[in-house]
């Protein structure tokens, strides 16, 4: 286990031994691909790795587009440029996409 800030993350198995696994960068891009990624499957535009399946879930896409709204707002002012850009391709693209879905 490692110690982040104000919480500890479990690197590898329940007996505290490595799981040999390279985690995900922690970023904020990183984050922000993660909920679109989120919202491309709640839209069925790709497979849910979960299940291997497509399936549509309109009331949890718009979460997840809600979500990216609220952080591009709060975060104006404290972001990189490629940060915002990527902010608001991301959110221009998944609300499109929430609009094909609802057609």
């Amino acid at each position: 286990m490692t110690e982040g800030k104000g919480f500890v993350m479990n690197n590898g198995d329940d007996k505290g031994e490595p799981s040999g696994e390279a985690m995900p960068k922690i970023d904020f891009s990183s984050f922000i691909l993660s909920l679109y990624s989120s919202g491309l499957v709640q839209l069925g535009k790709v497979e849910d790795p979960s299940t291997g399946k497509k399936a549509v879930n309109l009331d949890m896409a718009q979460h997840s587009i809600d979500m990216i709204a609220m952080l591009q707002e709060k975060t104006t002012g404290n972001l990189t440029d490629d940060e915002d850009n990527l902010t608001k391709a991301l959110l221009s693209e998944l609300r499109m996409a929430y609009v094909e879905a609802t057609a």
